[in-house]
């Protein structure tokens, strides 16, 4: 099956860092760009940050950019998500999905995305 998986999530104290990773399984992760989304309870898929497949260049949402870094290892297959000075607003399940509906990485719309995980839980409480 196509798909990947997340993992690193957890439990952090406001202003604590986590390191996310997502894993591909069934392709090869180096021919896409590779976005992350987070969907908190009630609320629909939220983008927040993409990886170029061709250049490794990224994007991120207001809200994260200066906070969160995104990365990949085409060699591990894997992308991950380095994120420092989490707020509680973070608080989701973080998921990975590759951009198959184009090659604009800053639209961030979960329609164009494919492959989903089963997602990552980040909680971010004192």
């Amino acid at each position: 099956q196509l798909e990947f998986e997340e993992s690193g999530g957890g439990l952090v104290q406001p202003g604590g860092s986590l390191r996310l990773s997502c894993e591909a399984s069934g392709f090869d992760l180096e021919y896409y760009a590779i976005g992350w989304f987070r969907r908190a309870p009630g609320k629909d898929y939220e983008g927040v940050s993409c990886i170029s497949s061709s250049d490794d260049s990224t994007y991120y949402i207001a809200s994260v950019k200066g906070r969160f870094t995104i990365s990949r290892d085409n060699a591990l297959n894997m992308v991950f998500l380095q994120m420092n000075s989490l707020k509680p607003e973070d608080t989701g399940v973080y998921y990975c999905a590759a951009l198959t509906g184009g090659d604009d990485i800053t639209t961030m719309d979960a329609r164009d995305y494919a492959y989903w995980g089963q997602g990552t839980q980040v909680t971010v409480s004192s």
